[in-house]
């Protein structure tokens, strides 16, 4: 296995795989940033992709954006994913690969093979299930033979839901037994979007859902237990009292992401299973129009080759601006932000989750900046630098793991907090019998106590 201090024969700390692509250039400005943060105050790192020029270019531009003229002299490697040999002499420089190169699906299995094999490991940003629990399928027990830890869905999909949850359960005193999130996001006057990146995986995602059922076949697993009442499953379209809008589903990798976690609790460490539901936001009226319609000809062009093939090359067309070729500009995602919300139910202690209904709810919130290019580079390198600086909290053994089960038992919360992604606790309520009954105590201990 990879050790944590690096050596001759492995000199980086962290590479950033893909760093010209649109959300790899912001990496890497986040691993500048965080220099200091690594094993003993220090972190080496290097930046690699296909072209010497681009990624030059790339430390160049970082260097002027963040005013360390240092940064061009970062070291840069040469890699194709398309060639295993120059993939393996990467692995072979770094501790931890961060992994920008998508979509995953086409460009992904490489990289997690060539980490495994020469022994460093690997952290991703990707969205997409299919790939996701496909890696799980296919590289589990080799990774943890090598020990290696490949831990997927370590950008805003789905470090912010995954991580929220265990967050939630914790703050919630008893058995918290369902959780519904409502993400919202807020745009500036310059408005927001997305890079066509996340588009094809959406694109390519939704063609071909079928294979994840497949994929969950093979994994056999019995159905987690439902503890307490049954989740409620919303609509496809409702209005949400919680952030006072209309709201869908969410359809990224959040619920599939949330779901392995609680699985891998529940199987590993005999923690209670929650239910989950996941919802985002979209607005009022005219943007419920406007979904539906963006929505139907989506389904339906995803269908068929030439549709995957418009819907490709017209991003900003077919998805009403929601997504371009060039992404979002500096003054667009400077003006972005989100914020999700948990709104759990649960049993308090000493109370049965099998007998009536649950008797508490609790809400939790994080919120921070635009999530998709500011967000994301903060949580990869987070999760990086957290691996790097308390290896001993992670898994026993390698694997693949979600950001949840990896991370549970680490100061993970801790360090988004301190880097502008804060994770609070909004309220508890129990019932009206509960209620009294903890205010009583409260009541009894502070007589006691006044007149101690």
């Amino acid at each position: 296995m990879a050790t944590l201090t690096t050596s001759s024969k492995r000199p980086y700390h962290i590479i950033v795989f893909g760093a010209t692509g649109f959300t790899g250039q912001f990496v890497v400005e986040e691993v500048a940033r965080t220099c200091n943060e690594g094993p003993g105050g220090t972190l080496q790192w290097a930046v690699a992709g296909r072209n010497r020029d681009r990624l030059e270019k790339t430390l160049v531009q970082a260097a002027d954006a963040l005013r360390k003229p240092e940064l061009k002299c970062v070291e840069v490697i040469v890699v194709d994913v398309a060639e295993p040999e120059s993939l393996a002499i990467m692995c072979k420089q770094g501790i931890i690969v961060l992994n920008c190169v998508g979509p995953y699906r086409f460009y992904g299995e490489p990289v997690v093979k060539a980490c495994i094999e020469n022994g460093a490991h690997c952290i991703d940003i990707c969205g997409e299930p299919q790939f996701l629990e496909g890696i799980q399928l296919k590289y589990h027990s080799k990774a943890q033979e090598n020990d290696v830890y490949i831990i997927g869905s370590c950008g805003f999909d789905s470090v912010p839901a995954d991580m929220g949850i265990l967050y939630t359960q914790v703050h919630f005193k008893g058995t918290l037994t369902a959780v519904e999130s409502f993400l919202t996001i807020n745009t500036g006057p310059e408005g927001g979007c997305g890079h066509d990146a996340t588009w094809q995986s959406a694109i390519f995602g939704f063609a071909d859902s079928a294979s994840l059922k497949r994929i969950r076949r093979k994994f056999g697993h019995k159905p987690l237990p439902a503890v307490g009442a049954r989740i409620k499953k919303r609509g496809a379209l409702f209005f949400s009292k919680e952030i006072e809008q209309y709201a869908i589903p969410f359809m990224g990798s959040d619920p599939s992401v949330v779901r392995r976690t609680q699985r891998y609790m529940h199987e590993e460490h005999k923690h209670s299973p929650v239910q989950y539901m996941a919802y985002v936001g979209i607005g009022g009226l005219f943007s419920v129009l406007k979904t539906l319609f963006a929505g139907v000809v989506f389904w339906f062009m995803v269908k068929f080759s030439l549709g995957r093939g418009l819907l490709t090359e017209f991003p900003e067309f077919f998805s009403f601006g929601l997504f371009s070729k060039t992404g979002p500009t500096r003054k667009q995602m400077d003006g972005t932000s989100f914020c999700l919300r948990f709104m759990g139910e649960g049993y308090t202690t000493g109370q049965d989750p099998s007998q009536g209904k649950p008797n508490a709810t609790i809400s939790t919130e994080i919120t921070g900046p635009e999530p998709g290019y500011i967000t994301t580079p903060i949580t990869m390198v987070q999760a990086a630098i957290t691996l790097l600086n308390e290896h001993h909290c992670l898994p026993n053994k390698g694997g693949v793991y979600t950001p949840g089960s990896a991370f549970a038992r680490t100061t993970l919360i801790d360090r988004l907090n301190k880097h502008g992604i804060h994770v609070v606790c909004l309220y508890i309520v129990c019932d009206s019998l509960t209620l009294k009954h903890l205010l009583g105590q409260i009541w009894a201990k502070s007589f006691f106590f006044f007149f101690k």
